[in-house]
């Protein structure tokens, strides 16, 4: 969850956000990825939907959030550095899903070319059923990265969130073994 009102004292023009162990919170990490095949088939779908999605205009990059710091639950802070929007109907059921994921073997400037080159993933999750919007944290004094997003339904984000385990088993070390590695995730209605 993401709220300005914080019982601890925190930056100004920072958020606090809530993390999984919240009331509310259905933890997802616990959750099988989904097959290969099954992710494959879901990532291509995506990316035919996200094609469509840039030729109606109805993706955009807004920039009233960048530069924000959130607070998270465990005391470290992220800067949001991209907004991901799609211009859509009303949300439904919205449901806010939270990634946390370590980049393998990148080390100092090579986060600033992770964020550049990270835009390029836009059509792995875009086009998904049920995308709202994305905000994209920088690492964090820990070295992991976030990804806040907002979905219509959390049935929709945990099928993402199975998908995208098969993606971030290639460069990040939590989610090369699906039986022990962990990407923490965890998604709450609003």
């Amino acid at each position: 969850m993401i709220t300005d009102k914080d019982p601890r004292r925190h930056e100004p023009g920072s958020t606090a956000v809530g993390l999984p162990g919240m009331p509310g919170t259905c933890e997802l990490s616990d959750r099988a990825p989904l097959r290969y095949d099954a992710a494959l088939r879901g990532l291509a779908g995506c990316v035919v939907s996200t094609v469509r999605l840039l030729w109606q205009r109805r993706i955009h990059l807004p920039a009233e959030q960048v530069g924000r710091r959130l607070r998270f639950a465990d005391g470290t802070t992220a800067r949001v550095y991209r907004e991901t929007v799609v211009g859509r109907g009303a949300t439904e059921d919205p449901c806010v899903l939270v990634v946390e994921f370590r980049l393998r073997a990148v080390r100092g400037r090579g986060h600033a070319a992770f964020r550049w080159e990270s835009l390029l993933n836009t059509p792995l999750f875009v086009g998904f059923p049920g995308f709202v919007s994305k905000l994209w944290l920088a690492n964090d004094e820990r070295g992991r990265y976030r990804g806040l997003y907002e979905w219509d339904g959390p049935q929709r984000a945990d099928r993402y969130a199975r998908a995208l385990w098969r993606v971030l088993a290639l460069v990040s070390p939590c989610c090369r073994d699906a039986r022990r590695g962990k990407m923490r995730q965890a998604a709450r209605p609003f």
